[in-house]
């Protein structure tokens, strides 16, 4: 059976006539495109279904290529503290929460801004609200904040601090309700993730799944992958089609002790091994080598604003490039997250010295950059895998008083990675963003806000992309970062027919006001805006 699109604007460039960036109309048979182009003087099946797109906009289903998809089911059942701007708009929110939930066990929250309360997370900021237990999820997913019941319950008052993270504690040595960096990765997301029934898990997934794939996805690569959550997406995927591909990051979480990181790598490469089917795979392993710019965690190559010192690497370098040599020695592309421009030099340094032409090694995020290292990006041909959510205005107004001004300038240089030659991918960053694509590339084109439109504001325009550019790079550049290129993340022929109808304008301007009308995945519909079926 085939399906003949037509009256459309189909996004395909390389194909479009007169120059332009869009084909007239398009032809899916058996799961693949059988044609991009004009339809005339083109044989059309008799058995063929015909749709009329009424001039809608068909794109190539978008490919998330950073989000942590469990967590990012978990998160929309949390108390959402994204728009509160102050401490007592936090302390509001929690407290009718719990008001509306006296059967709650615990109060899970996400989206705390630290430049909200002035960068302080106390306890006893918290303790009067509820005596349940209350952990509080920065907004970049690097940082947690606790009630004492909280620290109590997991136990962080005698917990060893770890390399690489902070439990942050009083005089007394007692935690006093901020836990980052790998005191988060290691103590606090275990304990909270061992709350969760696989029941619960199962809930999550159905609603990241449905979410996905409402907003347009026909794919997505998980960064932080580990054991119990690979193991879910397997048990589910098996009673339960998922309709978009996924890719995995494997996890190491650094340790001073090397033999250890040793065994996450060798874990990732026997089952990358094992999972060939290229739809459900792990395609390499995740290396976090500093923390964010809001926590005063990113690694900088000058101190922060009132520090002393600047903020060194996670992953001190020889360690680093022992283990991303073990991982390219066994073709495992490597995914390291660098935010501030130290981290994203020795990244860099790194991938430069034992990185494998056609690994696809990627750098996350690349937040603050240095001119040299944005050009070195494109001569070493490392994706530049970026988050144009997190450049959002209003969640950039503490960086000037962190960074200073002038350092402020060279923040998210997108346009740059891309005229040095890098590969451009672009994903969400969900749950630490929110997943809809659509303000994502406004973020990326407009560089305004998305979050607060009504402002005029921007950061650093003359990095934004084209809407072509952008678009590109959350399809057809996301599916190269997770070698997927060769059959899908484009609209043409021999490709599988992943894609997905739009009512909207094609102007960045213009892109808040986009709606997602159907979502195709090899060639079979599955969400319908007027059914809400998938």
């Amino acid at each position: 059976m085939a399906s003949v699109f037509r009256n459309g604007r189909i996004f395909a460039p390389a194909l479009a006539q007169n120059g332009g960036e869009f084909a007239d109309g398009m032809i899916v048979k058996n799961g693949q495109i059988s044609h991009v182009g004009s339809l005339g003087g083109i044989e059309i099946p008799s058995d063929a279904t015909v749709v009329d797109l009424e001039n809608r906009v068909v794109i190539p289903g978008f490919i998330d290529a950073h989000v942590h998809i469990l967590q990012y089911g978990h998160s929309l059942r949390k108390v959402n503290l994204i728009e509160c701007t102050s401490l007592e708009q936090i302390r509001d929110a929690i407290k009718s929460y719990a008001t509306a939930n006296p059967s709650s066990p615990r109060i899970l929250c996400r989206g705390w801004i630290q430049s909200s309360t002035k960068g302080i997370a106390l306890a006893s900021m918290l303790d009067d609200l509820d005596p349940r237990p209350i952990f509080i999820d920065a907004f970049d997913l690097h940082s947690m904040w606790c009630n004492s019941a909280a620290l109590d319950e997991m136990k962080a008052h005698t917990a060893p601090d770890l390399p690489g993270g902070t439990i942050h504690r009083d005089e007394n040595g007692k935690a006093s309700g901020l836990l980052d960096e790998s005191a988060l990765i290691n103590l606090a997301w275990p304990y909270v993730e061992s709350l969760y029934s696989t029941e619960d898990n199962l809930k999550a997934l159905d609603i990241a799944v449905s979410s996905y794939t409402a907003a347009g996805y026909t794919g997505v690569v998980d960064m932080a992958m580990d054991e119990d959550t690979w193991q879910l997406l397997d048990k589910y995927r098996r009673y339960k089609p998922v309709p978009f591909h996924i890719a995995a990051h494997w996890l190491v979480p650094f340790s001073d002790d090397q033999k250890a990181n040793f065994t996450y790598v060798d874990r990732a490469i026997e089952l990358k091994k094992q999972y060939t089917d290229p739809s459900f795979t792990v395609v390499g392993i995740k290396l976090i080598c500093d923390g964010v710019v809001d926590g005063c965690t990113a690694a900088l190559m000058q101190p922060y604003t009132g520090k002393s010192d600047p903020v060194e690497p996670i992953w001190p370098a020889d360690m680093l490039k022992e283990v991303v040599q073990r991982a390219d020695n066994s073709e495992l592309q490597c995914a390291i997250h660098a935010i501030g421009d130290r981290a994203i030099n020795q990244a860099i340094n790194v991938l430069s010295d034992v990185g494998t032409p056609g690994r696809r090694h990627r750098i996350e995020h690349l937040e603050l950059s240095t001119s040299e290292d944005a050009k070195r990006l494109g001569q070493l041909g490392i994706t530049a895998s970026v988050q144009p959510v997190h450049s959002d205005p209003s969640l950039f107004k503490a960086w000037p008083g962190l960074v200073g001004p002038d350092r402020c300038k060279r923040a998210f240089a997108y346009k740059e990675f891309l005229d040095g030659g890098a590969p451009l991918a672009i994903g969400t960053d969900a749950p630490t963003a929110r997943h809809f694509p659509f303000p994502n590339l406004y973020n990326a084109t407009t560089r305004r806000s998305a979050l607060e439109p009504e402002t005029t504001n921007t950061v650093n325009p003359h990095f934004g992309l084209s809407l072509a550019e952008a678009a590109t790079a959350a399809t057809t550049g996301a599916a190269y970062a997770r070698f997927a290129d060769s059959w899908t993340g484009s609209l043409k022929a021999g490709l599988s027919a992943d894609f997905l109808v739009v009512d909207m304008q094609w102007m960045p301007e213009t892109l808040l006001e986009a709606s997602v009308a159907q979502t195709w995945f090899r060639g079979k519909k599955v969400y319908d805006v007027n059914s809400r079926s998938q």
